[in-house]
C-alpha cells in the first residue's frame, strides 16, 4: 500500500540519524497522533487512542530534521504512507506504519517558529535576483510574478521550449 498522507502530531522521542553506506543521509523519529474530542455528557476534552508512526527522511529534509526538530515538538507531516506486516524469529507477528516523509513543518497551532533558507541545489535561491521585486521582464519581454521570480520560474507564455529545464533530482 502506497498513499499520500498529511498527519498531525508530536514526536515520541529524539530524531536518530545515520548514513548509508553509500553516503544517503537518514532521520528516523517516532511521531505519536491523538485526536481529541468533546464529550458534551461531562463537558470535558477527552483524548482517543494514540496512533503511532515511524517516519524516515531522506537527503538534505534529513539533515535539516536532525538539526531542527526535537523530542515533544508539534509538527505536520506530509508524505508516503506504508503499512507492513511482519514477523520476528520468534514468531512474533506485527504491524509497522512507516511514513517515507516528503515535507515535515512545525505546526504553529502551538507556539511560532521561524525559517532559515539554506543555500545550494534545491533551496529555491534563483541566482541573485531580488526577491522583493513585484514584477520582471523575462527574456521575451513578458512579466512574472515576484512569487514566480522567487522561485527561479516563469510563467508558460514566457517560457519557450528550448529553455526548459529538468527538475533537480531531490
Amino acid at each position: 500500500m502506497s498513499e499520500t498522507i498529511t498527519v498531525r502530531g508530536f514526536l515520541g522521542g529524539e530524531v536518530e540519524e545515520f548514513t548509508t553506506l553509500q553516503g544517503l543521509p537518514i532521520s528516523n523519529f517516532r511521531l505519536g497522533c491523538t485526536p481529541r474530542r468533546f464529550d458534551r455528557k461531562t463537558e470535558q476534552w477527552v483524548n482517543g487512542e494514540t496512533n503511532w508512526y515511524t517516519v524516515s527522511a531522506f537527503r538534505q529534509l534529513a539533515q535539516n530534521v536532525k538539526s531542527s526538530l526535537h523530542k515533544g515538538d508539534p509538527v505536520l507531516v506530509t508524505g508516503r504512507l506504508r503499512v507492513r506486516q511482519w514477523e520476528n524469529e520468534k514468531g512474533q507477528r506485527g504491524t509497522s506504519v512507516e511514513i517515507d516523509a516528503e515535507a515535515i513543518g512545525y505546526d504553529l497551532t502551538f507556539g511560532s517558529g521561524s525559517f532559515t533558507r539554506l543555500g545550494g541545489a534545491g533551496s529555491g535561491e534563483d541566482s541573485g535576483r531580488n526577491m522583493t521585486e513585484s514584477n520582471s521582464e523575462s527574456s521575451n519581454g513578458s512579466s512574472s510574478s515576484a512569487a514566480e521570480t522567487a522561485w527561479g520560474t516563469e510563467t508558460a507564455e514566457a517560457r519557450e521550449p528550448a529553455e526548459e529545464k529538468e527538475a533537480a533530482p531531490f
